[in-house]
């Protein structure tokens, strides 16, 4: 029997958090590691994701505490919340949503653990 593999997209909104990761990396003088990065996207982070697309903890596993988080929690579409998740990758914490409606990986977001955290609001306009 096949290994069924699901598509993993890059969002919008991930190739932003992307372009600060790499302007986050030129600042601390390590642009080299930012190339890095792209190739463990490509040969493992994405790879991973479509095999195993729900490896990543649970994102509401452990709850924002923040009113500000909480509020844009509710704002999202329904049923929205439940299927974020996260993935560590080395110094890097990825939010994607799983969607079992059309066998799709959303990469959302990706930040340096030294990065401020999700912005919510950019990642689903309008919510």
């Amino acid at each position: 029997m096949a290994e069924r593999l699901v598509r993993v997209e890059l969002t919008a909104s991930f190739l932003e958090r992307l372009d600060a990761v790499e302007g986050f990396l030129l600042e601390a003088d390590a642009g080299f590691v930012f190339d890095a990065l792209l190739a463990e996207l490509r040969a493992t982070v994405i790879p991973n994701l479509s095999r195993y697309p729900r490896i990543g903890r649970r994102y509401l596993d452990n709850p924002p505490q923040s009113a500000e988080a909480l509020a844009q929690l509710a704002a999202l579409p329904a049923g929205a919340a439940q299927a974020l998740r996260e993935y560590l990758h080395g110094d890097y914490l990825m939010l994607y949503a799983a969607s079992e409606i059309d066998a799709t990986v959303y990469l959302l977001s990706i930040r340096h653990h030294r990065q401020l955290s999700f912005d919510f609001s950019r990642l689903w306009p309008g919510a």
